[in-house]
């Protein structure tokens, strides 16, 4: 991640993230409340220093049903404190007495019945509060980025989360291309890694050109706060606007099988990347992904700071579901 390009010049500050795991909270948003009534339950859970897949197998094992019954939308940081939402699926069984599912790593805030399974990706945003500690560095240089973020919002980078411990997914995605056998579970990892990491060397191309979040001939455009795309189609000047003001924005691609939908210069620019990385390309498309698109922008809603003491500094966002906190923060410090 050091190596990508920033937008606005470099982190004005250093500090200290994660000394402890309320320094990283997150709060999940599903953007809709169960209905009260159904076979699944929804256990809206505090976690704190907690893997997500392991409080969903605890929470299986608790409620008495295999773990394929447990599902929930987003996997959240394990070095943090998080809430978020699990589904259990209980077809003619008894609620059990959710408060003795609580320990030291979690809590239950509330359990309601629902008559769908939460899928992976269906949660509409997390809210973030950060702190960090032993911050020095230019606090005038950090109100102007912080401005600028609000403005303008950050490159939508993967975060160092997506590439495996020591970032060593992408080189264990080529030995799986190349052969390697793997689980099903590991393969999904690798997989998304090596997505990703095309996807990040577009997004850096563009950000060193400076066209990170304004218009290209031949980019294709996402709704803000959806997945739905359209384009490319000419830059006209309610295009133009619509982007500055954050309503539309350019996208990357996925890699995978099939024709780029972009065009012209920004199709030059993703083919170049992938020409310069065939082992990644060639085995996203033998492994059959499809293309698809992934806004380059990213808006940091609510965005605040407040100095919490002389080198303390606390940091609240909402940023839409599958964005990175971490790729925010790096814009204004390094940690």
């Amino acid at each position: 991640m050091t190596a990508l390009p920033f937008a606005y010049g470099g982190p004005p500050l250093r500090g200290t993230l994660r000394s402890m795991p309320e320094d990283f909270f997150v709060d999940e948003h599903l953007g809709f409340e169960p209905d009260g009534v159904g076979e699944h339950v929804f256990v809206h859970i505090e976690k704190r220093g907690a893997n997500t897949d392991w409080i969903a197998r605890e929470l299986a094992k608790f409620a008495g049903v295999p773990p394929m019954n447990v599902s929930y939308s987003g996997i959240k940081d394990r070095h943090a404190m998080t809430r978020q939402t699990f589904s259990v699926h209980m077809p003619g069984k008894p609620d059990p007495d959710w408060r003795a599912f609580d320990s030291d790593e979690r809590r239950v805030i509330s359990a309601t019945r629902h008559g769908r399974k939460l899928k992976r990706g269906t949660h509409k945003s997390n809210a973030f509060r950060i702190v960090l500690r032993n911050v020095e560095g230019d606090r005038e240089s950090l109100d102007a980025v912080v401005r600028k973020i609000a403005a303008n919002g950050v490159p939508n980078y993967f975060g160092e989360q997506r590439f495996g411990r020591d970032a060593s997914n992408v080189e264990r995605a080529i030995a799986m291309f190349a052969g390697k056998r793997v689980d099903r579970h590991e393969r999904s990892l690798l997989l998304s890694a090596a997505r990703s990491e095309l996807f990040n060397r577009v997004l850096a191309e563009r950000v060193a050109s400076g066209t990170w979040n304004t218009p290209l001939d031949g980019d294709v455009w996402m709704l803000h706060g959806t997945h739905s795309i359209f384009g490319p189609e000419p830059i006209s000047a309610e295009l133009a606007e619509r982007c500055a003001r954050g309503d539309v924005g350019p996208t990357g691609p996925m890699w995978g099988e099939g024709n780029l939908r972009s065009e012209s210069g920004v199709s030059d620019i993703e083919r170049a990347v992938a020409e310069g990385e065939p082992a990644l390309a060639k085995g996203l498309e033998q492994a059959g992904l499809r293309q698809e698109r992934r806004a380059l922008f990213l808006r940091a809603e609510n965005l605040a700071t407040e100095w919490l003491s002389d080198d303390v500094l606390s940091v609240s966002f909402v940023l839409s579901a599958g964005a990175y906190a971490t790729v925010v923060l790096r814009e204004f410090c390094e940690s």
